[in-house]
């Protein structure tokens, strides 16, 4: 059999903290550009609410037991993860129908949050070293 390629390799799952303050880091960054240029803070604080929210759902479902062994929880954390996104896009959507210009401009800061945190996920995780085969 041949051996796993360096991306198929096993890894210890990555903390949370780093990626979180990379996305909160988005946030920090974006407030003063909010204020500097006028934009609307009802944006970012629509981004940054929902972000936040989606994360401590991420931490609950992170606390749940996933494996061979737990198929029902595995199961909610499954449907759980999909429900972030999709929670997301329903307010953004909602939000749309009556003021587009907040919801494109929260989800344009969202995505960037959200887009820094999974890059930086990325970099730890396939940084980290191989995990013992035992």
């Amino acid at each position: 059999m041949q051996a796993p390629t360096a991306l198929m390799r096993p890894r210890p799952m990555p903390g949370r903290l780093v990626p979180f303050a990379a996305g909160a880091a988005v946030f920090v960054v974006a407030l003063p550009v909010f204020l500097v240029a006028g934009w609307s803070m009802k944006a970012w604080l629509l981004a940054a609410v929902l972000w936040l929210a989606s994360e401590v759902l991420g931490v609950a479902l992170g606390r749940l037991k996933v494996g061979l062994d737990a198929g029902g929880s595995s199961g909610v954390v499954a449907f759980g993860m999909m429900f972030r996104g999709i929670a997301v896009m329903i307010v953004l959507i909602a939000v749309a129908v009556s003021h587009a210009h907040l919801a494109l401009t929260a989800a344009l800061l969202y995505a960037a949050a959200y887009t820094m945190e999974l890059g930086v996920s990325l970099v730890t995780f396939f940084s980290a070293p191989e995990k013992n085969p035992r």
